[in-house]
């Protein structure tokens, strides 16, 4: 049985649709913190303090990386043909769609907490709170990422970007800053 053609412009439509709604939520959120987060972030000027407070929020991202790791080990636990893990010949679509949810999230975990850490050295000591931002964004991205996952490209899109996108900013911001441009 062959799987029936994909409406690729549709995709596409709908991937569009998703992130560019995750690029807005994402520069709403961020705004916000730039703007107003000195009002909810305590004033930490000292470098040292400034990148604990940075590893402190980055730990949502590492719980997201164990969650998802976590997810792998239980789809393999509970099924006869992937028990065996690496070892077994083939692999259940469930273990498949955990491993792909799993590899983004490494792969965007190890992009944000180097920025995020960045960030937290560049930034003037009043705008702290979009580390903070930026962690709150990763985490809802990660959820919706993997509550939409097998929904196809667009069911994705909004979660992946709003994972991606505001961690891409934060570079090129950082590298403004690093630069003094």
């Amino acid at each position: 049985m062959t799987a029936p053609p994909v409406d690729l412009k549709r995709e596409q439509r709908g991937v569009a649709r998703g992130a560019a709604g995750a690029a807005v939520t994402g520069l709403v959120i961020v705004a916000l913190a730039w703007f107003w987060g000195d009002l909810l972030v305590p004033r930490i000027d000292e470098p040292g303090a400034r990148l604990a407070f940075a590893l402190r929020l980055d730990l949502a991202l590492l719980f997201c990386l164990v969650v998802a790791i976590g997810r792998v080990a239980n789809a393999r636990f509970a099924s006869a043909e992937d028990i065996a893990a690496g070892a077994a010949p083939t692999e259940s679509a469930a273990v498949r769609e955990r491993r792909a949810i799993l590899q983004n999230t490494l792969e965007q975990v190890v992009l944000a907490v180097p920025v995020h850490l960045a960030l937290a050295l560049l930034v003037p000591v009043e705008r702290m709170a979009v580390i903070a931002a930026l962690v709150l964004l990763f985490v809802a991205g990660r959820v919706a990422f993997t509550l939409g996952y097998a929904r196809g490209g667009p069911g994705r899109a909004f979660g992946f970007g709003l994972t991606f996108y505001p961690t891409a900013a934060a570079l090129l911001t950082a590298a403004v800053l690093a630069l003094g441009i």
